[in-house]
């Protein structure tokens, strides 16, 4: 037998000339008549990504709180907590219906001493402005508070601890100058950790400098009023912060020169508890009133126009 017969009649059919190939058969469609729902089907039902942040940790109890709860809140806690916002979240509370200007403070050399510690002065500036989205930690607005004309200075704790540098202390100068022009009483919000080690003694400056910009608004009889939010430390306690005509707090927060902790470390004993925090310092004196976030726009408001009338009607030394 030959090899060509061994091939069977399936090689023969289709070696044989003039026979035509036959036809391929479609391949079936897979999913049958629900391929042809389906597109249809995931547009209606597309999947939802779930944003990361959606809950939010209570730093007090550890309960998970709804974000968008949270932000109706003004960003308390139900155990209380007043959590640190930023400064468009405070002038959006601050400022009848969230209108205001926002002031330009003058522009500052960015790491005048060419700091470095672990990185440079110039890297830590650049990852909290991107951050943040603020140039520095001191934002001015301009506006209404309870119908009252104001200028608000708000210090941003996210933006490397609210720390004074020269750029914070011209922007206090800058709200302080503003205030002068516009006729109008200062409102300082103040969230530091105290002067801004990586410009040394330039940072040391700003509390001199800034004393006396608010000189300038006692001159003018202008009422300054200054609303300690958490954690008001440092430099900054040591300068405008405790120069206010009233100093309002918001609860709980932590107010003082240096931490307790290392106060703790230093007198080796034990601080009573509540030690620096509003609702101590309220018993010393050293605030005139605690105020929830919720009502110090009413307060400020009645406060600043109580002073105003009485300025007006004042005659000028």
């Amino acid at each position: 037998m030959s090899t060509s017969d061994s091939k069977g009649p399936k090689s023969a059919q289709a070696a044989a000339p003039g026979a035509s190939a036959p036809t391929a058969k479609p391949a079936r469609e897979r999913g049958g008549w629900l391929a042809r729902f389906a597109p249809g089907v995931r547009k209606l039902v597309q999947r939802r990504e779930t944003p990361e942040n959606l809950w939010v940790k209570c730093p007090d109890t550890g309960e998970m709180i709804y974000r968008p709860d949270l932000e109706a809140a003004w960003w308390v806690t139900p155990a209380g907590r007043h959590m640190r916002i930023g400064p468009a979240l405070r002038f959006a509370y601050t400022f009848d219906g969230g209108a205001h200007d926002r002031i330009i403070a003058p522009a500052t050399i960015d790491d005048p001493l060419k700091f470095v510690e672990g990185k440079p002065y110039r890297d830590s500036l650049a990852a909290s402005r991107k951050a943040t989205g603020e140039r520095d930690a001191v934002s001015i607005g301009a506006g209404l508070i309870r119908g009252v004309p104001a200028v608000a200075m708000v210090q941003d704790f996210a933006f490397m601890g609210g720390s004074l540098g020269s750029a914070a202390g011209e922007g206090f100068i800058a709200a302080a100058q503003e205030a002068l022009k516009r006729d109008v009483p200062l409102v300082a919000f103040t969230a530091s950790g105290g002067a801004r080690m990586q410009e040394g003694a330039l940072s040391l400056m700003q509390m001199a400098r800034t004393t006396l910009a608010l000189q300038d608004l006692k001159g003018a009889r202008l009422p300054y009023i200054v609303v300690l939010t958490d954690p008001t430390t440092g430099g900054v306690t040591a300068s405008y912060a405790m120069l206010g005509d009233i100093h309002f707090a918001e609860p709980g927060a932590l107010i003082g020169f240096t931490g307790p902790r290392v106060i703790e470390q230093t007198i080796r004993e034990t601080l009573p508890p509540g030690f620096q925090r509003s609702e101590y310092l309220i018993e010393k004196g050293m605030v005139d009133r605690v105020v929830p976030r919720k009502e110090l726009p009413a307060t400020l408001g009645s406060v600043l126009g109580a002073l105003m009338q009485g300025r007006a009607r004042r005659p000028a030394a």
